[in-house]
């Protein structure tokens, strides 16, 4: 298979994936439509304020899984096999090398670009009329699949704004603005020795903070006028 219908294959598969509305889904398997309850987003937030935590963690799971699902076989080193030509029928070593004059460098970036598009899929979803959620929560699965180990940095600043303010889409604002700062933290301090490398995941980074705070962009402007739903907030309430 060429590099180029290869790499067209699991873009596409990514796209797909991530463009499932589990959170519709999950909702209309309960007679709602989520897109006409509370702000009308299809994403885990939403469902979980108006169906309850049940519902809520359900579509995290699932809108998790179709983000970290693609990554993961697009760096499974069996199924890139099918990259290079093997008609010789010599053993090839398909670990991803850093030198751009390498046929196999495009491995090193695939992953990367392949959980962009699953994160894309589920904010345009061609089934939702091309919306969709946050990306949130599918952008957790694309990280835990990238970062490995260091996904816990963004998860932790997640968990910590939450505690202290209460606001998940401030919570999702800092840990993407921490996803975009680690590539650079892996490539300029000590701490790059740490596995798996994710320096040359910058453009990721960076993009998804870009999209996150775009996606956020009404949240933003309830957060400072202060009629941003904490959770745990009645409905009532603005706060």
């Amino acid at each position: 298979m060429s590099p180029a219908l290869y790499a067209t294959v699991w873009i596409a598969l990514g796209f797909l994936l991530g463009s499932i509305p589990f959170g519709f889904i999950v909702a209309r398997a309960r007679g709602v439509d989520i897109r006409t309850r509370g702000s009308g987003n299809i994403g885990m937030t939403n469902v979980w304020r108006e169906l309850g935590a049940g519902a809520g963690i359900t579509v995290l799971l699932l809108d998790a899984l179709k983000g970290w699902l693609p990554v993961w076989l697009t760096g499974n080193k069996q199924l890139a096999m099918f990259y290079t030509d093997l008609s010789t029928g010599s053993p090839v070593d398909m670990t991803p090398p850093t030198s751009p004059e390498s046929s196999l460098f495009p491995l090193l970036y695939l992953p990367m670009i392949v959980g962009l598009a699953a994160i894309l899929g589920h904010t345009f979803s061609p089934w939702m009329k091309f919306k969709g959620g946050k990306g949130v929560a599918t952008g957790l699965g694309v990280i835990l699949a990238l970062f490995g180990w260091w996904s816990l940095l963004p998860l932790a600043v997640f968990l910590l704004t939450l505690a202290l303010s209460r606001y998940v889409s401030l919570g999702s604002i800092l840990a993407a603005l921490a996803v975009a700062a680690l590539p650079f933290v892996a490539a300029y301090t000590p701490m790059g020795g740490i596995w798996p490398s994710i320096s040359h995941l910058w453009p990721f980074g960076l993009l998804v903070a870009l999209l996150v705070l775009a996606t956020h962009r009404e949240n933003i402007r309830r957060i400072i006028a202060g009629t941003e739903r904490r959770v745990g907030a009645k409905k009532s309430s603005p706060a």
